[in-house]
C-alpha cells in the first residue's frame, strides 16, 4: 500500500470520526457547557497522543522556531475553530452553518492560489498546483452539502451567527497552512500533540468561566467524552495531519465536505431519521466532488515522501 492510499484510508476515517462526532457531542454538551466540552475532550486528546509518542518512540525536542507554528496552529484549528463553531450554531441553523462551513475548501485553494502568486507571502511549504478539476470537485461537494443539510434560498437575519461561521472557516485555513510546513522537520505525532497542548491551553480560561454550569456525568456521557477525545480529537488531527502531509492543503480540505453526508447517514441509521431523496442526491454529489478534487495526480516532487509517524 503506497502513502497515498494510506493517507487516503486516514482521512476517511477522520471525516467517519468527525460525522459521528455530531451525536456525541449533542449528548455530552447537555452536561458540558461547549468551551468546557472543548477543553475535556483535548485533554484527553493531549494524554492519549503522549502515550502514543512514549509508545512509538518518538523522542523530539521541541524546538524554539516551530513553537509559532505548533501554537498558531493548535489556537486556530482547535480553540478558535470551536469557539466560533459552537457559538455560530447556537445563533443560525444547522443547514446555514453547513453551507458557510462548505466554502473552506474554496476559501483554502483561494489562499494556495493566492500564495502561489504573491512573492511577499510565499512562505512555508511549496505551493500546491490547482488544476480545474480540483476546483470543480470543490464546488461540486459544497453543492452537495447544500443539499444534504436542506437548506432553503432563505437565510435568518443574525448576522453575528454568520461572523462566527466564517471566523470558523478561515481559522481552519489558517490551522492547515500553519501545519503543513512543520511536516519537513516534525513527525506527524510530535506536531498533533503539541497542538492539542496549544488548543487544550486556549480552551482552559473559557472553561473557567463556565464553571457554574459544570454538572456531574454519567457514564454514557464519559463514554462519548471518551470517543470525542481519543477518536475524534486525538486520532482525528492526527490522521488529518497525515492527509495533509500526503495529499496536500487543497484536497484535504475538500474531504471536509463529506462530514455532512456522514452525520445525515449516521442520524438516519442510529437515530431513524428520514433523509428525502435531495439530500441523498447531495450525498452523492458531496463523494463525486470529493472523488474529482482527489484523483488529479501529484506533482512530481510534491507531497508524499514518507515521514515519520
Amino acid at each position: 500500500m503506497t502513502e497515498r492510499h494510506k493517507a487516503l484510508g486516514a482521512m476517511v476515517a477522520c471525516v467517519l470520526f468527525w460525522g459521528f462526532s455530531f451525536i456525541s457531542i449533542k449528548v455530552a454538551v447537555a452536561v458540558f457547557p461547549p468551551m468546557t466540552l472543548g477543553c475535556l475532550r483535548f485533554a484527553v486528546a493531549a494524554l492519549f497522543l503522549r502515550i502514543m509518542k512514549n509508545r512509538a518512540g518518538v523522542v523530539e525536542a521541541l524546538r524554539l522556531r516551530d513553537i509559532p507554528y505548533l501554537a498558531g496552529a493548535g489556537f486556530t484549528g482547535v480553540t478558535l475553530y470551536f469557539f466560533c463553531e459552537n457559538n455560530g450554531v447556537a445563533l443560525v441553523s444547522a443547514s446555514e452553518a453547513s453551507i458557510i462551513t462548505a466554502v473552506i475548501p474554496v476559501l483554502t485553494m483561494a489562499a494556495e492560489w493566492l500564495r502561489a502568486r504573491l512573492p511577499g507571502i510565499r512562505r512555508g511549504a511549496e505551493p500546491e498546483r490547482l488544476g480545474v478539476p480540483r476546483w470543480i470537485g470543490a464546488l461540486i461537494s459544497a453543492a452537495g452539502v447544500w443539499l444534504v443539510a436542506g437548506a432553503s434560498l432563505s437565510l435568518s437575519k443574525n448576522l453575528p451567527g454568520y461572523y462566527y461561521m466564517a471566523g470558523a472557516a478561515l481559522s481552519w485555513v489558517a490551522y492547515c497552512f500553519l501545519t503543513k510546513p512543520l511536516f519537513s522537520r516534525c513527525s506527524r505525532l510530535h506536531i498533533t500533540f503539541w497542538q492539542s497542548a496549544a488548543g487544550l491551553a486556549g480552551f482552559l480560561p473559557f472553561a473557567i468561566l463556565e464553571y457554574p454550569r459544570w454538572e456531574r456525568p454519567g457514564l454514557p456521557v464519559m463514554a462519548h467524552l471518551l470517543f470525542l477525545g481519543v477518536c475524534c480529537s486525538a486520532l482525528g488531527y492526527w490522521f488529518y495531519a497525515r492527509a495533509l502531509d500526503v495529499l496536500g492543503v487543497s484536497a484535504s480540505a475538500v474531504f471536509i465536505n463529506f462530514i455532512p453526508a456522514v452525520t445525515a447517514a449516521a442520524g438516519f441509521v442510529f437515530l431513524g431519521e428520514r433523509l428525502s431523496p435531495a439530500q441523498w442526491g447531495g450525498a452523492a454529489l458531496a463523494f463525486i466532488g470529493v472523488y474529482l478534487a482527489v484523483r488529479e495526480p501529484r506533482q512530481a516532487g510534491g507531497p508524499g515522501v514518507r515521514r515519520p509517524p
